[in-house]
């Protein structure tokens, strides 16, 4: 089962947007010039850091379907990439529900692929913005039973969301709608990794018209204040890997984790 998107809005083709970016890095093609520009001016090491954060969702997602957790709802979906989330955790539990969500138009217009899911499930997407957290939440309660538990998927969204934007409220808000067992699969730049591609990746975003709120490991771990963090803990993208084989060894600037809702 599936529902519809809604009619596609226009698209700004003169600013670039993190989630066309993030396709550029990725090697995908729906992104624009503008996006291009932004992506081939960063470190390599941005092109890595991509891939190990796409790898942590498709590893976290599927240990939560091993769990049993059989709702997702995934703001800051970005542009289809296979698999996407719904892939993964419907190969584990084929009833799974998951409500997509992202601010960018492009991403409505590929919402199809996001919608393609096994008969036994159901997807939806909404276009809304994680600081309007209400909105999502009142769509997504159409589609998710919030009396039971639900995770909660926020990857590499929230260092887009300043401290002056409240970036730790907005997470709270939408925690504090979850029931208990439920939980929060989150991804992160981190600032304090390696200061020096830090400073370059800021600046070239910035160029673009992108402000970059990169954290440090004690503000990323505010984000899962009075939950239970899930071993191995919080601990960079690559060394996220409980009960699943450990990826290849190499450096992430990315700082991810999972933890359970009391």
């Amino acid at each position: 089962m599936t529902t519809n998107p809604q009619p596609s809005p226009s698209i700004d083709t003169s600013r670039a947007h993190p989630a066309r970016v993030y396709d550029w890095l990725l090697g995908g093609k729906d992104n624009y010039p503008v996006d291009e520009a932004v992506g081939e001016k960063l470190p390599p090491e941005a092109r890595d850091a991509a891939r190990q954060n796409r790898q942590f969702m498709h590893r976290a997602a599927a240990w939560l379907a091993s769990q049993g957790v059989d709702q997702f709802l995934d703001i800051g979906t970005g542009i289809p990439t296979e698999p996407n989330l719904h892939q993964i955790v419907q190969n584990v539990v084929p009833s799974a529900k998951v409500v997509y969500t992202d601010n960018d138009p492009i991403v409505l217009r590929h919402a199809e692929a996001l919608l393609i899911s096994r008969p036994e499930g159901t997807t939806d997407y909404i276009q809304a913005d994680v600081r309007d957290p209400e909105a999502i939440v009142h769509h997504a309660r159409h589609v998710l039973d919030f009396d039971r538990p639900v995770a909660l998927s926020l990857i590499a969204l929230m260092h887009f969301i300043s401290d002056e934007q409240d970036a730790h409220g907005i997470v709270r808000s939408l925690v504090d709608t979850l029931p208990s067992d439920s939980h929060l699969i989150l991804s992160h730049a981190a600032s304090d990794l390696f200061p020096d591609l830090v400073e370059q990746v800021v600046a070239e975003y910035a160029k673009g018209g992108i402000r970059l709120a990169f954290r440090t490991r004690p503000e990323v771990e505010r984000f899962f204040e009075g939950m239970d963090l899930v071993s191995p803990g919080l601990v960079t993208a690559t060394e996220w890997f409980p009960a699943t084989p450990a990826p290849a060894p190499e450096g992430s600037g990315i700082y991810a984790g999972v933890a359970r809702i009391r």
